[in-house]
């Protein structure tokens, strides 16, 4: 084990909705019993892609000691679990993430994905 970030998932706020899973590409999170939980620490990269996604602000990222992030176990995952991957939209263009780059944002206190061509507009107007 070492120290590194991984996601942390506050129980208290968090509601169960999911919109944290289909961003964590990795399919370390899960929702159970209601809560979404981090199934397995060595799926977890660390990005904090899921983040923005949640709309109660129940995810964060902290550095603390974990098992190392293991590529070939996430590989192994999306295999046995082909539709775990679910592409991210452009709230504007509809353009996904497999034809383009999105970021995660927040906009009037929601979270949307946005492609880099359609970032501009949404900061500048």
């Amino acid at each position: 084990m070492a120290r590194r970030q991984i996601v942390k998932i506050d129980e208290e706020k968090c509601n169960g909705c999911g919109a944290c899973v289909s961003p964590c590409v990795e399919g370390a999170i899960t929702i159970e019993n209601g809560k979404a939980k981090v199934k397995n620490e060595a799926l977890c990269d660390g990005a904090g892609f899921c983040i923005g996604a949640c709309p109660q602000g129940a995810l964060s990222v902290e550095t603390r000691e974990a098992p190392d992030f293991d590529e070939s176990a996430v590989e192994e995952h999306l295999k046995q679990n082909p539709g775990s991957y679910i592409p991210q939209v452009c709230f504007n263009c509809g353009r996904n993430e497999d034809q383009v780059a999105v970021l995660p944002c927040r906009k009037e206190g929601k979270s949307i994905w946005v492609c880099t061509k359609c970032l501009p507009a949404l900061i500048h107007g």
